[in-house]
Formats: structure tokens, sequence, C-alpha cells
């Protein structure tokens, strides 16, 4: 059996008396789409910062590659091959696409005094990069404010594999989406599970998820309902467990006897 990218094993995280997570499994295999599915304040967001070295496990641990880590900040664990690309994607909108592709990490040309940044080089690169997601861009100098969401998504899922992703870690990719460039994401997430990366999908859409999940694990109040391949759940049990199938149920048994 091919060994997980990420392994995380029971993972706790407290905040003074708040569970944030009670004991939480997860792992990610090079090349699938592991979706993680759950509605507002079930866990996801504190789970995706540990796994990203934002925040630090009260209990648990997280293995890469099979070896034991506990990253400090989340510079270790890009440098481990975990990459995030969170809703606001951290781009500067009235520069570049190339500006944006490449910040803090410009490659240069010339010596000493005279060394500058390469931007032929960095056009070309980030021309590339971007096509092999599907995306043609007019010119690579284009302010990114001038891209749709998707276009953005897309640069931002690139810039993550370019500079080495392993595991990609997307926070909500299509929330704010319109149809047409959700499905520009997802065939992004496609071409990126493709290339052998492990992506890591956080939503709370079922629908997105099991277009292009190959796994999937629900999390609700800190907990895990399990882990279900494709074709072993339904798009309506994944809901019921979201949502909490039998709380609703429960509730519409109240209320029908109140009428």
């Amino acid at each position: 059996m091919t060994t997980p990218i990420v392994r995380m094993e029971s993972i706790e995280k407290h905040f003074g008396n708040i569970i944030a997570l009670a004991g939480v499994s997860f792992d990610i295999l090079p090349g699938e789409c592991h979706c993680l599915l759950g509605d507002n304040g079930a866990g996801k967001s504190t789970f995706i910062k540990i796994m990203s070295g934002v925040q630090k496990p009260t209990g648990g641990q997280m293995l890469v590659q099979g070896q034991p880590v506990s990253f400090r900040n989340p510079r270790e664990a890009m440098s481990a091959g975990i990459a995030t690309v969170y809703q606001d994607l951290a781009m500067i909108t009235l520069m570049s696409v190339t500006r944006n592709f490449w910040m803090g990490r410009e490659p240069t040309k010339g010596w000493g005094a005279f060394r500058r940044f390469d931007i032929k080089t960095a056009e070309r690169i980030t021309i590339e990069a971007m096509r092999s997601m599907g995306i043609n861009l007019r010119e690579a100098d284009q302010a990114v404010g001038t891209l749709s969401g998707g276009e953005r998504q897309a640069i931002a899922i690139a810039r993550a594999v370019h500079f080495g992703a392993k595991v990609l870690i997307l926070d909500e990719p299509t929330s704010a989406l319109g149809v047409r460039q959700t499905a520009s994401v997802l065939a992004t997430i496609d071409k990126v599970r493709k290339r052998g990366v492990g992506v890591v999908f956080i939503t709370h859409n079922v629908r997105h998820a099991m277009a292009v999940g190959d796994r999937f694990t629900v999390l609700n109040r800190g907990k895990t309902h399990g882990t279900a391949r494709r074709g072993e759940i339904s798009a309506e049990d994944l809901q019921n467990l979201m949502a909490g199938g039998q709380e609703l149920a429960s509730l519409e048994s109240s209320l029908a006897g109140t009428v």
C-alpha cells in the first residue's frame, strides 16, 4: 500500500476549556483528492492550521513520509512540501500576475550591485505554469485584479505546485465563485492530482467534493464520522453527516409533535 505523504493521528486541540478537535485522524496519499467536509464550526480551519504549521496540536502526532514532525511555523511546513491556499489567496490585486506568482522568490540576473529582477524569465515561467493549469493569460504583466476569481485561484495553485508542493491544502476554494469559475477550479484540482500531488480539499459543498474527491472525511463538532471512498457513500449521506442527520430528524419529529 502507498505510504501517505501526510498522516495526522488522533489530533487534539484545546483552547482552554474549549475542545476544538477531539482525536481527529486523517491522511493524504500521492495523487489523490481527499475532501474534508464540515459545516461552520466543525473544526476544519483549526485542523488545517495544525497541518500547515500555524498552530501546534494539544495532542496526537503528525507524520510526513512516515517520519514524525512538529512544525514550529508555516515556513517549516512549506519546506516539507505542504502548501496552503487560503480563501483570501494572499495576493495584491494591483500587482501583476508575474509579481504575485514570484513574490519573495524572484529570479535575478547580474551580480553584486547590478543584480536585478529577471522579468523576462519570470514572465516566461509564469505563463508556462499557468498554461499547464489550463489558464491562458493575455499578458503576464496584467494586474491580478483584472482576473476572475477562478483564474486567481489557478494562479495560487500553480504557484504552490511550481515551488514544490507535495500536499496542497485548499481552503474553501469554490465558496465565492460562480458556476463557470467553480468548474475551472475543479478542473485545476484534477490537473494537480494527476501530477502526483496530494490535494486536501476543504469544503462544505458536497456537490463540489463529489465532483473531484477520491476519499471523503466528515468533521462534526471536532470529531470525524469516518472516511469513505468514492462509490461507498452518497451525496445525501454526506450531507446528513455534515449537518447532523440524527439531530435534524429529532428536531423534525419534535416540531411535528407541536403542530
